[in-house]
């Protein structure tokens, strides 16, 4: 078997910060994978621009210009890590034996990627990063983390828990998922789905190396209603149970309402007037609103329209030369020094 051509693809929103030391680092990290055959030579990193307001694009391009390795991608706006991400991947799996994805941010453990591309020539398609700890995170960030793989997993979700968007992904993979053709993306989801072989390798998370991070809370609860709603019906299952219950409870109530009357023993019930009126508004609302959700999605699925706008394509035009002699020799150079 040939030396497999590896891509990793990096989505990038305002990473001027972090752009250049992960640029380093991942050149690193295929120089040394090139240098013991594991992938092919010319193996690239596409960092994908989703409509950075900062000077992201123009390191990208800088870096391209001195790099070997570096090549991009810009969208024409800002369209969320998960769609940007997808990009990515659907542009490399044209000149990719396999890609891994990896947040710009370097928080996610570069030296397991070797481990990966093992994995990858064991014979596994997918291969998910999965972390062993969470010290990292806040107590409350840990928690309700946890409380969220749990809950996917009772309503039928098949989450891998710790794992986020590093993973590996073979050629044959890549053209699976491209069947996929929702417009609510939601990829921690929808990989799982594909079931070709995969496997995990485990890694202990980094502290952010800078700039801030672009999932805050508000950012998170969205991220994990989205996956809730495209990948189940259970919520709205359960507001039909609850409806089922205050029904149920409402029978009792008049039931017990009409005895009373009939005895003559009613009173005035202001209060228990109002708070029933007040729940059962409430219940009616969250269960109109949770249904306008599932609406909404409905709607943005017939639509049918793209995903994302690519304004900028360095990629395509990547793979039209050999690699670079001075390239070629530092190439040569890393295998000696590691032979010795």
């Amino acid at each position: 078997m040939k030396n497999p051509v590896l891509i990793i693809v990096v989505p990038c929103y305002n990473e001027e910060e972090v752009l250049k030391e992960t640029a380093k680092e991942l050149s690193h990290v295929l120089k040394r994978l090139a240098s013991e055959k594991l992938i092919a030579a010319y193996s690239k990193i596409l960092f994908v621009d989703d409509g950075s307001s900062d000077r992201t694009w123009e390191l990208i391009i800088e870096e391209k210009n001195t790099n070997p390795f570096v090549t991009g991608l810009k969208l024409a706006r800002n369209v969320g890590h998960q769609k940007a991400l997808l990009a990515g991947l659907e542009m490399a799996k044209t000149k990719a034996d396999c890609v891994i994805s990896i947040d710009a941010d370097l928080q996610d453990d570069t030296t397991v990627i070797r481990e990966f591309i093992l994995k990858f020539h064991e014979g596994f398609d997918i291969v998910h990063g999965v972390r062993r700890k969470r010290d990292t995170d806040t107590f409350f960030k840990r928690t309700t983390a946890l409380c969220f793989y749990s809950l996917m997993r009772r309503i039928g979700i098949n989450l891998i828990p710790n794992h986020a968007d590093f993973r590996l992904m073979s050629k044959r993979a890549l053209h699976e998922l491209s069947r996929y053709k929702e417009a609510n993306v939601f990829l921690r989801g929808i990989v799982p789905l594909i079931g070709f072989k995969s496997t995990n390798v485990f890694y202990d998370r980094k502290e952010r190396l800078a700039g801030k991070t672009k999932y805050p809370l508000k950012k998170m609860l969205a991220f994990a209603f989205e996956g809730i709603t495209s990948f189940s019906i259970v919520p709205i299952r359960f507001v039909t149970l609850l409806g089922f219950l205050s029904f149920f409870i409402g029978g009792m109530a008049g039931s017990y309402a009409l005895i009373q009357e009939l005895l003559g023993n009613t009173k005035s019930g202001w209060t228990s007037l109002m708070i029933s009126i007040w729940l059962i508004g409430g219940l009616q609302l969250m269960g109109i609103g949770l249904i306008g959700e599932y609406i909404g999605k409905i709607f943005n699925e017939v639509k049918r329209r793209p995903m994302y706008t690519v304004e900028t394509d360095l990629f395509t035009g990547a793979f039209t030369r050999r690699p670079s002699k001075k390239y070629r020799l530092l190439a040569a150079k890393e295998l000696k020094k590691r032979g010795s």
